[in-house]
């Protein structure tokens, strides 16, 4: 498991500690979809929430988890992207990029964004000429 918490850490550091967590534990991992989701989720902490934030990423049975929790009990709001540098293209890029996103553990001082990601089930390999 990777646990990074403002101010001890930030973008930069979580997409280095997400790789390395990936090529040691979830090879199967697309790298780059989840360094960029992980990347967007951090940023939007810091940019949205105005405080505190604490990532933590983990392979449980087969599922990578990337969890951040914040300071700001708001859901993400998506937004219409502007295509001239306005943004609005992040939100709807991690959702494309995880299996599954969610907002759990929404309380009054903040709350925890989800992504998910499965462990693709491979076919079995059948033997030469049988």
């Amino acid at each position: 498991m990777v646990v990074i918490e403002f101010p001890y850490g930030d973008a930069a550091g979580a997409r280095h500690a997400t790789a390395e967590f990936l090529a040691r534990h979830c090879p199967w991992a697309d790298l780059d979809a989840v360094v960029l989701v992980v990347s967007e989720l951090v940023a939007n902490a810091i940019r949205h929430t105005g405080g505190w934030w604490r990532l933590c990423v983990r392979a449980v049975q087969g599922r990578l988890v990337v969890e951040i929790a914040d300071a700001s009990p708001r859901p993400p709001e998506p937004r219409a992207p502007d295509l001239s540098g306005g943004g609005g293209l992040g939100w709807h890029m991690v959702e494309r990029l995880a299996n599954r996103l969610e907002v759990v553990d929404r309380q009054p001082e903040g709350k925890t964004v989800r992504a998910t990601w499965l462990r693709p089930v491979l076919p079995p390999v059948l033997p030469v000429g049988g």
